[in-house]
């Protein structure tokens, strides 16, 4: 394979016959690449003439390399061995595939669950921290800011000579931070997050991480002339095209790694597609396949081979709708975000907006100000696990986990629906529990997405509210081991991670979607009976 590599057969091959040769025709690609935020009609005009800059970053990020490198040459004088990344969404999945990648070590500090924060908050005197945040306002991100502030103090060591900042100029938190001391980098503000992964939010905790962010640049500027290029052969137009463009559509992209040298990939591509494209009762769903094999095949799905460089075109390729792509990571990041622009074009929706995740927000902030858990009673109680149905009267009078399960799973489109796993737990240490999506696929011949608590808020929870209303959804929520104060607030992170799980099971529910909610009183007893349920296959 070349470089960057786009090959697809079935269905996926018939939308690109279809539709690349109008795309070309129209000089999509062109005028994306010189920023003409008219591509998505009317109504995205005002948003995307803000949101473009991305086209360009491979050059116009160019003097992040010099700013970095000096930037680490500054931060070795602490002894530093580890960085800390605080970020959300598109700022904190970037840095974790590059860095991954790369090789080198980060901690993607992406929860309000006060368990996993006092986790990250060790070994501070070999630490450096990076605070990404684009609007400067993300209530996780000044949380954990907060929190690691107060922890460098308590360790008698000056927070200003370990954190970083990373924002858009003008931001509150561009304000706040240079007022205090710290070293501050601006991201590019005609960029939305999502789309960041070559600006400031990618590059600065990836090269203080000992990414080489000058190679990403490069692979990424390799390939933007062929993604600029009007023409037949162009990967974004044949990707957008098989993404978006089938006839019926098949809303459902089953991302597998099959061999591909970027590791993590599937994570930050799910995000791109799912929050760009998920609105106005259409979106593309990505699946992120469990293991090497395609096995989650669906007659509403395709099934996307992310593969190595070197690798066979055809090798492995299973299913009648196959997109099979290969390519440097820097050439993918920006491949794939040219590609969901262009999916976004063809779906007729605004690929830079995120209205729904906005909504959730709201309702998490609403619930913390009028108090967590008032009113809010179990349906019933099974063991060490309360169950909380919401969404409509859906649950039988029988009140077992197992019976609470099959009322939910019977509202499951069997042709079009898809089931949404969405724990609120640690995802290292309770990391096994993913593997329930595979149990549940087996079990419903359906597709099912597994997102870890805060973090898919900002990513498939805009499908899941602004996409079809064919899912169903589970909701596993705990108790937390110790509660921990988030200074110089009013709430603690366990009250937080309780308004973001319960404000986003409310949006679900307003919106007339079914969601099963499962809380686990004590954790581990919990954690073992919700593993069981979810996970008895085909019983």
């Amino acid at each position: 394979m070349s470089t960057l590599d786009v090959s697809a057969t079935g269905a996926a091959a018939e939308a690109v016959a279809t539709h690349v040769p109008t795309l070309v025709a129209d000089r999509v690609a062109s005028r994306l690449f010189a920023q003409d935020h008219t591509l998505w009609g009317e109504a995205a005009e005002d948003e995307a003439s803000k949101r473009l800059s991305w086209t360009g970053l491979p050059r116009s990020s160019r003097p992040l390399v010099g700013e970095v490198a000096a930037l680490r040459s500054e931060l070795e004088e602490t002894g530093y061995d580890r960085v800390v990344l605080c970020g959300m969404g598109g700022s904190s999945l970037a840095p974790e595939v590059i860095c991954a990648t790369a090789g080198v070590p980060i901690v993607v500090l992406d929860s309000s669950d006060p368990d996993v924060v006092r986790g990250a908050l060790t070994n501070l005197d070999r630490t450096v921290v990076v605070v990404s945040s684009k609007s400067g306002s993300t209530v996780e991100t000044d949380s954990q800011r907060r929190a690691f502030e107060r922890a460098f103090r308590d360790a008698g060591l000056d927070p200003t000579s370990r954190m970083v900042v990373v924002t858009d100029p003008g931001s509150p938190l561009d304000e706040q931070a240079r007022g205090a001391g710290f070293r501050v980098v601006n991201a590019d503000p005609a960029v939305g997050g999502r789309y960041s992964a070559l600006t400031a939010f990618g590059l600065v905790p990836s090269g203080l991480a000992g990414a080489d962010i000058e190679a990403l640049l490069d692979d990424a500027e390799a390939v933007a002339d062929l993604l600029a290029a009007d023409d037949e052969a162009n990967p974004a137009l044949r990707l957008g095209a098989a993404m978006a463009g089938t006839d019926p559509l098949r809303d459902k992209l089953v991302l597998v790694d099959a061999g591909t040298e970027n590791v993590g990939f599937p994570a930050w591509a799910e995000q791109l597609i799912a929050e760009s494209t998920g609105k106005e009762g259409t979106g593309i769903l990505p699946v992120v396949a469990i293991g090497s094999e395609p096995a989650h095949l669906y007659a509403d799905g395709t099934v996307v081979r992310l593969v190595a460089t070197d690798a066979d075109d055809d090798a492995g390729a299973r299913g009648d709708s196959v997109v099979t792509v290969a390519g440097a990571l820097g050439a993918q990041l920006l491949l794939w975000e040219a590609a969901t622009a262009v999916a976004g074009r063809l779906l007729g929706i605004n690929p830079f907006d995120q209205p729904d995740v906005e909504s959730a927000k709201a309702a998490a902030r609403e619930l913390l100000d009028a108090g967590i858990g008032a009113g809010d009673e179990p349906a019933f109680t099974d063991g060490a696990v309360e169950v909380r149905a919401l969404g409509g009267e859906w649950l039988t009078g029988t009140a077992t986990l197992d019976t609470a399960l099959d009322d939910l799973l019977a509202r499951l489109d069997p042709e079009h629906g898809y089931v949404a796993v969405m724990a609120y737990l640690d995802r290292e240490a309770d990391a096994d529990l993913e593997n329930v999506a595979r149990d549940l696929f087996e079990r419903t011949g359906r597709p099912v997405t597994f997102g870890w608590g805060p973090r898919f808020l900002h990513s498939t929870g805009q499908y899941h509210k602004g996409g079809p209303a064919t899912g169903v959804y589970v909701q596993v929520t705990t108790a937390p081991a110790e509660d921990l104060a988030v200074p110089g607030r009013d709430f603690t992170f366990g009250q937080f991670i309780s308004a973001q799980a319960a404000g986003d099971a409310k949006v679900l529910a307003d919106h007339g979607r079914p969601v099963l909610r499962l809380h686990l009183t004590d954790h581990n007893a919990g954690l073992a009976q919700v593993r069981t349920l979810l996970g008895r296959g085909g019983a």
